[in-house]
């Protein structure tokens, strides 16, 4: 068993970058677009169609484009599309206006801008945030503290866009999501490696499977490593076929992978792991416009579904 101290170093290091990477400087003007995202062959058959024509009509407001182009959104946000493709993303996730959606660790709200409004008409959206009574120490807690504090502001300053969106303070340890099956889809992006970290990934992945909806639908995002990492890894990276592995213990099956927000240039050996790349450049002007030049990291965009005839509780 590995030591509380050691867990606790390692989480409040995790925090310290990729919990904070929303909150960081966006892509230079002048960084390279990533190259066009292939498309897995099983994605074109599995995302639904956005289109008036085959889906139920919706208000403007829910209207995704218009989402995408709301003017709450905060500019340094919006830069950063060019890398986390959210129109692609939510499409190959089957994410609808009418979902009952759980986004968890929505970190300061890049998504949350996103989905609150998109949801608010006909769905639902619920943020799962950290319990910062559960964290190991007190960096930790203060980092949560002011992380929340800043989510709920940026949700109370604009009423009119987000209503009443929940946010729901978890402890990553042993989750709790609320009552099991009560979710159409659960979201998390960027975050598995924390998790990690701390050895909290079973259980997380666990009480995503128990808020689900029997067929309900997993969306993960994240940083890919060239392979499985090893226990202790710091890079920030995680190996894809270990999020799959954490996911189908859980009780999940494999649907569909897609490589709409790959980048080829990652080469993952860099200096301070993902953080040397944009948004975090931890490494300052230290090699800065090759890490510009790179953009952001190489991510594995994995869609998992809860079996349709599966319980909730699992």
């Amino acid at each position: 068993m590995t030591p509380r101290p050691l867990i606790a170093a390692a989480c409040v290091l995790a925090l310290a970058g990729c919990g904070r990477e929303d909150s960081e400087a966006p892509t230079a003007p002048g960084a390279a677009a990533p190259p066009p995202a292939a498309v897995a062959p099983e994605q074109t058959a599995s995302v639904p169609a956005e289109s008036a024509q085959e889906a139920p009509a919706q208000p403007p407001a829910a209207n995704l484009d218009n989402i995408l182009a709301g003017d709450w959104r905060d500019p340094a946000n919006v830069a950063r599309d060019i890398w986390r493709h959210p129109r692609e993303t939510l499409a190959f996730f089957g994410v609808t206006a009418d979902q009952q959606v759980l986004e968890v660790a929505p970190g300061r709200g890049w998504y949350t801008e996103i989905l609150a409004p998109y949801l608010r008409a006909q769905g639902r959206y619920v943020g799962a945030i950290s319990d910062p009574a559960a964290a190991p120490d007190e960096r930790t807690r203060d980092y949560f503290t002011q992380q929340n504090a800043a989510l709920r502001a940026k949700l109370a300053a604009r009423p009119d866009v987000y209503g009443e969106p929940e946010l729901r303070e978890i402890d990553p340890g042993r989750p709790d999501f609320g009552a099991p099956g009560s979710f159409d889809t659960v979201l998390t992006f960027r975050n598995v490696h924390n998790w990690l970290a701390a050895g909290q990934a079973e259980a997380m992945f666990k009480g995503f499977y128990e808020a689900l909806k029997p067929g309900g639908v997993l969306g993960v995002v994240e940083h890919r490593a060239a392979g499985d990492v090893p226990p202790g890894d710091k890079s920030g990276y995680v190996g894809q076929d270990q999020v799959i592995g954490l996911a189908k213990a859980a009780g999940f099956a494999l649907e569909a992978s897609s490589e709409i927000n790959a980048n080829p240039a990652d080469t993952k050996d860099h200096e301070a792991g993902v953080w040397s790349l944009p948004p975090a450049l931890r490494l300052g002007d230290k090699d800065r416009e090759k890490y510009l030049g790179i953009g952001e990291s190489d991510r594995m965009t994995l869609r998992f579904r809860k079996p349709a005839a599966a319980s909730a509780s699992q």
